[in-house]
């Protein structure tokens, strides 16, 4: 994988699935991203978040979890963005891929989840403990996890919106099924999707923050 903005396709379970890598000078970590209900890997708020991770030294990976014939169906049904052993099956084949490139697999691995990708990467996390490093969801539904919070062994940061109380109440009880090192932090005066001024700010900051306190090269 050569430093700078990379288009690749990323082979797991038989799928390949299309993918946006970027790796800067110097990398001292990866972050996959698991973006959430209905979205892609050209999210808005992701794209904004990933480019802040970037300027802190970090190499990104934002890839559609879901092929386009699997998304022209779930446009219709809605079906498979719930199907979070799908989705984090393909995370976890995503992290063995990462382990894999020559530029990539000595750094340690973070995900960063939103909605419904957020309890994807929780679940991937628990199934590679050795790899994923951190986990940083936003406005997430990490509750959607299941048995699978208690494996979980990465530190975890979750961001929600002040205003997104549902998804409080949600993050709340997921914070009380984990066992690993984990904080909730709520962004004031935000909603679900953090369109406030200055809250997607916030969210970058913070993820930014966690990922660099947790993702270390080794020696």
């Amino acid at each position: 994988m050569r430093t700078g903005s990379n288009e690749v396709t990323i082979p797991v379970a038989g799928v390949g699935l299309p993918a946006d890598v970027t790796v800067p000078e110097g990398a001292n970590g990866v972050v996959l991203f698991a973006h959430g209900s209905g979205s892609s890997r050209h999210s808005p708020r992701n794209t904004a978040v990933a480019g802040v991770l970037r300027s802190r030294g970090a190499a990104t990976v934002l890839v559609d979890l879901l092929t386009p014939e699997e998304d022209a169906v779930d446009a219709v049904t809605a079906e498979l963005r719930f199907d979070i052993g799908l989705l984090a099956d393909r995370l976890a084949g995503i992290v063995d891929w990462l382990g894999t490139e020559p530029t990539l697999g000595r750094l340690p691995v973070g995900l960063f989840g939103a909605s419904t990708g957020a309890a994807a990467a929780l679940v991937a996390a628990a199934g590679r403990p050795d790899r994923v490093a951190a986990v940083v969801s936003r406005g997430g539904r990490p509750d959607l996890a299941g048995p699978a919070l208690t494996g979980v062994r990465a530190p975890t940061l979750m961001l929600v919106g002040g205003l997104d109380e549902q998804v409080i109440t949600l993050n709340e009880l997921a914070a009380a099924a984990l066992t690993a090192p984990h904080e909730l932090r709520i962004v004031p005066g935000a909603t679900h999707l953090f369109e406030e001024p200055g809250a997607l700010e916030q969210v970058a900051a913070d993820a930014a923050d966690w990922f660099a306190a947790h993702l270390r090269v080794p020696a």
